[in-house]
């Protein structure tokens, strides 16, 4: 098996933001980055899949392990013609309405809430606009200024 597509060295680099768009669809850059880098081993302290990629893939429809797969064996655009062969199919509207409930979820818990809470202060206390999980992976990440 040839790999087509390179994995990224998440020990060094980050993935893509979970807000970049990617064949329609948020986040897809960001599990595609991290299920290549846990292919070839350099996924770091990320976790493939995490709770936003299995939020992602039960939409899909599509099992972690054949994501994976596709993922270290296609390029980004065999990416995603083999994302749109074996998704669900789903209407530009309910993916509009999936990203946006994705882009705009919030800590649900007393426990996620002061997981949140900790991490956002110890990176930045002043930040107290930060209030969604992708807003918080991107200032992690150091794409929010």
């Amino acid at each position: 098996m040839s790999v087509k597509a390179k994995a990224l060295d998440l020990t060094k680099e980050f993935p893509a933001s979970p807000k970049l768009v990617y064949g329609g669809y948020v986040h897809l850059a960001r599990m595609r980055d991290k299920a290549r880098a846990k292919a070839a081993g350099t996924l770091g302290e990320y976790h493939y899949p995490c709770p936003l990629d299995k939020g992602l893939l039960e939409f899909l429809g599509i099992a972690p392990e054949a994501f994976i797969d596709a993922a270290q064996r296609k390029n980004n655009e065999e990416l995603l013609v083999w994302v749109k062969q074996n998704a669900k199919p789903k209407s530009s509207e309910e993916i509009k309405q999936w990203s946006n409930q994705f882009l705009t979820r919030k800590p649900d818990s007393p426990e996620t809430l002061a997981y949140f809470l900790e991490t956002r202060n110890r990176l930045d206390p002043k930040r107290t606009d930060v209030e969604t999980w992708v807003d918080l992976l991107d200032l992690e990440e150091g794409r929010l200024g």
